[in-house]
């Protein structure tokens, strides 16, 4: 907040200028973002983040949350969106970051999909079959939930890491016979193929998933009111979507938006966006989200990431990567 001087006129008056302008907090900010379909998107394709928070935003799109830690690690992006596993995976490695947002928690919008002739009807027909995935993603934890729920021995099926692009133009020339990934991606190997297990699924055998927005400590740290804003802009988001999700149709702007910056075919968009389960404000700040149950769930991650062999060791507390102060400033913003 701006402080008066005491030193004249002419400094308060200064002062006052400032203060009837608004917050001065701009700073340039690079946000890395993926194409999952969510009602974020909206603002984002809106320009509303940069008003809100008077900062020059750089948007970048990457192909994979292991990406987006990669960049957030290294300092080349302030803010990104990840998945629960490659959160669980940079945290267990002491990347300095924290968990700002619950994005979605992840159902029928992420799914395993195996390509017709490929021969899988029941889950030992994974077999020596090759399945492509993201490595340290979302889908990648699923599918090894998924292998362990069904007594496969992930041993025995090759697991590609392709990233969605990839996977796509595999399944399609059939050069793989399975792959667990996301929109846009998926919604083009179901053209040619046949969900065999979702996200939703998984989560009833135990191994929920989510998507997050994490940010560099030290940017939090420097910029309190900007993450403030952005987590503000996008709980907005959200609340419109639960207030207003049945008109966001085809034909909408809302879902032209979301198609942009996505790559998603228009008329996919509102089953996807019906796939996840977008938490509003209040429920980020209950003890099921930032409140506890966010940091439970990646310690839960983490183990079995660990017991996998994807990292090397679980540490013995995940609370200071989560973090409900951005959540409880945006809920005292106008």
């Amino acid at each position: 907040m701006t402080r008066f001087s005491r030193r004249g006129v002419l400094a308060a008056t200064a002062a006052l200028g400032l203060l009837i302008a608004g917050p001065a907090f701009a700073a340039d900010v690079t946000i890395g973002y993926q194409t999952g379909a969510d009602p974020a998107k909206v603002a984002q394709a809106e320009g509303l983040y940069e008003k809100a928070t008077k900062a020059s935003i750089d948007w970048r799109k990457f192909d994979s949350g292991a990406d987006v830690i990669a960049a957030i690690a290294s300092g080349a992006i302030q803010i990104g969106y990840v998945g629960s596993s490659p959160l669980a995976a940079a945290a267990s490695r002491e990347v300095p970051i924290e968990t700002i947002y619950i994005a979605a928690l992840l159902g029928d919008a992420e799914a395993l999909v195996v390509r017709n002739g490929a021969g899988i009807a029941k889950p030992e027909d994974f077999k020596g079959k090759k399945v492509a995935v993201p490595f340290v993603s979302t889908t990648h934890y699923s599918l090894l939930a998924a292998l362990k729920h069904w007594g496969v021995d992930p041993k025995t099926v090759e697991i590609l890491n392709l990233r969605p692009p990839e996977i796509a133009a595999a399944f399609t020339r059939g050069d793989i016979d399975a792959a667990y990934v996301w929109d846009p991606a998926l919604g083009k190997i179901k053209e040619t193929g046949t969900v065999f297990a979702s996200s939703a699924d998984v989560a009833k055998w135990g191994a929920p998933t989510f998507d997050a927005w994490i940010v560099r400590k030290d940017f939090a740290k420097a910029h309190p009111e900007i993450v403030a804003e952005f987590v503000k802009v996008t709980a907005d988001a959200y609340a419109d979507y639960a207030k207003n999700g049945a008109s966001w149709t085809v034909a909408s702007p809302q879902v032209a938006a979301i198609a942009k910056l996505t790559g998603a075919k228009p008329e996919e968009i509102p089953e996807l966006l019906k796939g996840n389960k977008f938490p509003l404000l209040a429920d980020q700040l209950s003890e099921a989200l930032l409140g506890g149950g966010s940091v439970e769930a990646i310690v839960a991650t983490a183990k079995f990431l660990k017991e996998q062999g994807r990292i090397e060791a679980v540490l013995t507390d995940y609370g200071p990567y989560v973090s409900r102060v951005p959540a409880e400033q945006a809920a005292k913003l106008n």
